[in-house]
């Protein structure tokens, strides 16, 4: 089987409605007691932790998700024993082998509860900022974790000496300075010769003075950058009129959450107490003495390897506006802007459980509830217990997540896939379980709170990760419909989610169609587009308000349609307007090239097989003029037929997405190969030929016992930071080997 390294060994994933806890050394599967032994760990197996850890970050920076993966296979695995269908076609038996060979594995992936757990790494901030909340705090981590995230940080050093704001770019300031500070808050002494490179590439570059304006935040939260260098928040702009166009309401959900509790620190003017670490912090990472800083003139100032986006004149202007307001704020609305932020804070929290929405404002919550109601309080604990969500275990060592998992969307994306063909009725345990999972994450109650505080309508929708996170999300709410609905069509088991549910699902999509005929992530679109000119983050772009996107729009109008073929007497007109006006967007939003720029994951490729999937399943229904969709698809899949590599296969790499240029891989990638053959299969392309060569190139990159290998990272989110998806390696090839099996070799 496969190997399983010594140290692997005392590490175990728990989960439970979803969650995931790693535990270390668990002698139960009760995630209560997950920290019981975490304190109980050895030299002898700190030194065993170092040496079977070891990752060649550049031989590939991602990690294949072993320990995980590894444990799940050798506890259990076993080949398929089921009646296999023959075909006298030898090379459609090839497809047929290889598609119950990569289902079967990934069937032992699953868990006892129905999703499918996985890595969802890659950036490079966000642990940092927990590591910040443990720090101030005083409640550090167990010592296990300690020394697993020291070696997480140590193995995605760049040869620079730097480190990036995710594992596969190029080192940053905020990148390098994060991790830097990381490491001496986790008890990496100065002189450690890593260090030592790492303060030199800092001092090359400037200092720390140029880090970007939410690592500004961070250092300043630690006392190691002044606040008065520090723009300025205005936590009085949460007490506006709400029909002002810039009322922080308006942002993107993901912003909002993280500007509301950075606003409450910098009101409050957080800072932990000078001691040795920080003091000796402020030497080792500026180039001049920090008392000599000329703090305020600082603001503005970002390293040339940090700037994506540079700050609008409308920005400055506010900006100045509001720091020149710092100096003369009044103490009673500075009050009633902190009362009303720390209620808004706690109603995030009291609506998530205290999971929060995502990792930035998880970190950052957390210092606020510290600040406002102290260590031993019933808030704070519930947030450092929900800390453990987000960490997980690879060969490369312990990362914080990017949400607390991806549960629902991959779990929805692997029961569609499976379900492509009927070879996926082969595994209908498998299918029960996972429907099961998408039964239980249907969010089917409103928060008391969620009107007052700006949140979009949830009873019928779904969330990206659990139930307990509970934000709605427009494209993982489409997904987990269209999975609901592939399981129904299967007939493999008797359906758990009724009718009415169904209907509701089908209302919150509707719900969240924009006036741009598109569909967004968490919320309508709320604000004009002028509004990201106030964009202060200078390393993503389009992060102010909720845009429409290809992806998120082309999955809501294939889950209308099959709904409407399911269920043809509700909302008949309705829906039809939706979706027309959803296939008017998608057409709009192609390239002259015939692809789409894909917002959530690597890139071109992605978005165009949803471009395409959208667009062929509405064709002759009568839904848009087909003569304009039968143009779009051809030029589609010529733009998709002109990036196929000489092996068959294709592969871009992050840079498409932050370059908004397709970029090709040296390499081609099973995951881009799987979208491309999906969308050209999905389109009725009639050269077989040129389908099979990719076929052939997933064929050659399975291993024996049925998984692929990973390969370069394939998420993304506001253009320039990327995300592991360590599943999609499993699932696409699945899905796209499932249709070709479906088109070309099912009877």
């Amino acid at each position: 089987m496969l190997n399983v390294k010594k140290s692997w060994k005392h590490w175990q994933l728990l989960t439970e409605k979803g969650r995931h806890i790693w535990a270390f050394k668990s002698k139960s599967n009760n995630i209560s007691q997950h920290l019981q032994h975490a304190e109980d760990i050895s030299n002898e197996e700190i030194k065993q932790f170092v040496e079977d850890f070891k990752f060649d970050k550049f031989s590939n920076p991602n990690s294949g998700d072993k320990v995980f993966r590894h444990a799940a296979i050798n506890s259990k695995f076993q080949a398929f024993a089921g009646k296999i269908p023959q075909s006298e076609d030898p090379e459609h038996q090839k497809v047929t082998n290889a598609l119950i060979n990569g289902m079967n594995y990934f069937t032992y992936l699953q868990s006892d509860e129905g999703h499918w757990p996985g890595d969802y790494g890659g950036p490079l901030f966000l642990l940092p900022g927990l590591l910040i909340a443990s720090y101030i705090s005083g409640t550090p981590f167990p010592k296990a974790h300690q020394e697993m995230m020291k070696i997480y940080l140590f193995n995605h050093q760049n040869k620079d000496a730097g480190w990036g704001m995710h594992i596969e770019g190029e080192s940053t300031m905020f990148g390098t300075v994060m991790q830097y500070v990381s490491l001496r808050i986790l008890g990496v002494d100065k002189n450690d010769e890593r260090l030592i490179k790492a303060r030199a590439w800092i001092s090359d570059h400037g200092g720390a003075v140029g880090i970007p304006s939410w690592g500004k935040f961070y250092l300043s939260i630690l006392n190691l950058y002044a606040w008065e260098g520090f723009n300025s928040l205005f936590p009085e702009m949460w007490l506006f009129p709400k029909w002002l166009p810039f009322h922080p309401w308006r942002y993107w959900c993901h912003s909002r959450m993280v500007y509301l509790p950075m606003a409450y620190c910098y009101a409050e003017r957080i800072k932990i107490p000078e001691n040795e670490l920080i003091l000796s912090l402020r030497e080792e990472i500026y180039i001049e003495a920090f008392d000599a800083i000329n703090w305020s003139k600082q603001r503005n100032t970002v390293c040339e390897k940090d700037a994506y986006t540079i700050p609008s004149p409308v920005l400055k202007w506010m900006n100045f506006f509001t720091n020149t307001y710092e100096k003369m704020q009044c103490p009673w609305i500075r009050k009633r802007a902190l009362a009303y932020i720390l209620k808004y804070l706690n109603a995030e929290d009291a609506q998530t459980d205290y999971i929060n929405i995502g990792p930035v404002n998880k970190a950052i919550n957390s210092i606020c509830i510290w600040h406002a109601y102290g260590k031993d309080s019933v808030q704070f604990k519930k947030h450092v217990a929900r800390w453990y969500d987000y960490l997980w275990v690879a060969e490369d060592g312990m990362k914080m997540s990017g949400y607390n998992g991806s549960q629902l969307w991959d779990t929805a994306f692997a029961t569609r896939a499976m379900l492509e063909s009927d070879l996926g009725k082969l595994f209908a345990g498998t299918i029960a379980k996972s429907y099961q999972f998408i039964d239980h994450s249907q969010i089917a109650v409103e928060h008391s709170t969620h009107a007052e505080f700006f949140r979009h309508p949830m009873i019928g929708s779904w969330p990206f990760s659990t139930a307990e996170n509970g934000w709605p999300v427009a494209d993982c709410t489409a997904e987990g419909l269209s999975a609901t609905l592939a399981v129904h069509h299967s007939r493999l088991i008797v359906p758990l989610i009724d009718e009415a549910r169904i209907k509701q699902a089908i209302d919150v999509i509707l719900s969240y169609q924009n006036s741009d005929g598109g569909w967004a992530t968490y919320e309508l679109s709320r604000a004009p587009k002028w509004l990201e000119k106030l964009n202060p983050s200078e390393v993503f772009a389009d992060i102010m308000i909720d845009y429409s996107w290809t992806e998120c729009t082309a999955a809501c109008v294939i889950s209308l349609l099959e709904a409407r073929e399911a269920y043809p007497d509700y909302k008949n007109s309705e829906i039809h307007r939706a979706i027309g006006a959803g296939l008017r967007f998608i057409l709009e939003q192609q390239k002259g090239d015939g692809s789409w720029y894909g917002g959530w994951a690597v890139c071109f490729t992605y978005a165009t097989w949803f471009g395409v999937e959208a667009i062929s399943k509405a064709m002759g229904k009568g839904f848009y003029n087909d003569t304009v969709l039968a143009g779009s698809l051809k030029k589609a899949c010529e733009f998709l037929v002109g990036k196929q590599k000489v092996d068959g296969g294709w592969g871009e790499t992050f840079e498409s997405c932050s370059k908004l240029v397709y970029t090709e891989a040296k390499k081609s990638q099973v995951v881009n190969t799987a979208w491309a053959l999906l969308g050209l299969m999905a389109a009725d392309f009639n050269d077989k030929i040129l389908i099979e060569k990719g076929v052939n190139q997933l064929l050659s990159r399975q291993a024996d016992i049925g998984d692929w290998s990973q390969e370069s990272i394939s998420g993304v989110f506001n253009y320039n930071c990327m995300i592991t998806y360590s599943n999609y390696r499993n699932i696409f090839p699945i899905w796209a080997l499932s249709r070709y099996y479906r088109r070309y070799v099912q009877e």
